[in-house]
């Protein structure tokens, strides 16, 4: 017996000889984060590089900012993301500056590839030109994977789609984010044909010239917990969907759409130039609303105009295509009073005080309460 415990001592001291051996080189394989420095913009080039060809994770300086004074590349402030790169930001500010010349967007996701974004902000920037591939103000996603965690999407404009983030047939998601104050001619804060999923977080005080000033939907989304509200839709072309539109876009692959669902999600105070001051479904994709709520939106465009949900894609031809003026897209379908309308579910919602009615064409959503109430105006400064 007593041999047995010592042979027993001698081989469990010697497994964890090995063990306090082997640990610190397999801690040595972990590939330590690059840290960037306050504003160093080549620095931060570098290390996205460095993460494109071999991963890795690239950390920023807290709370500064890194303004972008001219362009990596033809369209993008930063090079673009061709491999798996994760951002953290602690609190910075990745901008393209005030003084910076030429249109640029900040971020470029292409195909098979992800960036993750923590805690950081991107601002100012720029998207000219109306094809797919020139949309996307703050961040283009094209066909590749980007999560937003904590960040802020403020102040980029873009003349097409996405004045803050355009998903093409992408995977998108947002994880408490504030998308707001961007400006574009369709989907003033994001515009999507891809998977979005967002949890949290806020879509508010956007604006798009045509169509959907929070939100232009053309893929399966789904909004969770969101706050939808001062987005504004028109600029003298008939705006419509203020806070979202829902829409067909074509490209290579075919025609993308829906579906669209909310849940407890507030969509509040948009304004629409025309109709759909809450929500203009604009095609066939089921929109569900659940335990959420359609209040004290605008449309301005008539009696009869839906203020807050306007069901008029029976008749509404919305197809956005790769290149082209997305305003010449808009057609009526043949035989639209044949066609039945899409199908726009509340359950346990509510659609109320909204003006000048709560949902358009009459009976075109079931459930929907059809009291008005006292119109809105454009807010100081919002055009």
């Amino acid at each position: 017996m007593p041999h047995t415990l010592r042979r027993v001592t001698v081989t469990a001291a010697t497994g964890l000889g090995l063990c306090l051996t082997l640990l610190p080189a397999g801690q040595a394989q972990a590939q330590a984060p690059t840290r960037v420095p306050c504003n160093d913009i080549a620095a931060l080039k570098t290390a996205i590089r460095d993460a494109n060809t071999g991963g890795g994770s690239i950390v920023l300086a807290r709370n500064c900012t890194y303004s972008l004074t001219a362009p990596d590349n033809t369209d993008d402030g930063l090079p673009e993301i061709t491999g798996k790169v994760r951002i953290t930001g602690n609190g910075s500010i990745i901008q393209r500056a005030p003084s910076a010349t030429g249109a640029f967007r900040l971020f470029h996701v292409t195909p098979n590839s992800s960036l993750t974004l923590n805690s950081v902000t991107v601002r100012g920037g720029e998207a000219s030109g109306e094809g797919f591939g020139q949309a996307g103000g703050g961040l283009f996603n094209d066909r590749g994977a980007l999560a937003l965690n904590g960040v802020t999407v403020r102040n980029n404009t873009s003349e097409f789609l996405g004045g803050g983030i355009w998903n093409n047939t992408g995977t998108l998601t947002l994880r408490n984010t504030s998308v707001r104050d961007n400006t574009s001619s369709v989907g003033g804060a994001v515009a999507t044909s891809g998977t979005m999923t967002m949890r949290g977080g806020a879509l508010n005080d956007n604006t798009a010239a045509a169509w959907g000033g929070g939100l232009a939907n053309a893929g399966n989304t789904r909004l969770d917990d969101v706050s939808v509200a001062g987005n504004i839709a028109g600029d003298g072309r008939g705006g419509l969907g203020a806070g979202i539109m829902t829409m067909s876009m074509s490209s290579g692959t075919g025609i993308q759409r829906g579906p669209l669902r909310l849940n407890s999600t507030e969509v509040e105070g948009n304004i629409a130039e025309t109709s759909g001051g809450g929500i203009f479904v604009g095609t066939d994709q089921p929109t569900t609303l659940y335990r959420s709520v359609v209040t004290r939106n605008t449309a301005n465009g008539g009696a009869t105009q839906g203020g807050g949900i306007n069901n008029d894609g029976r008749g509404f031809g919305v197809i956005i295509r790769p290149t082209g003026d997305p305003e010449r897209q808009q057609s009526k379908a043949s035989g639209a009073a044949e066609q039945a309308l899409p199908k726009v579910k509340l359950i346990e919602s509510r659609v109320f005080k909204n003006h000048p009615t709560n949902c358009a064409p009459p009976g075109s959503v079931p459930g929907c309460d059809a009291v008005g109430s006292a119109p809105a105006t454009v807010k100081p400064g919002k055009s």
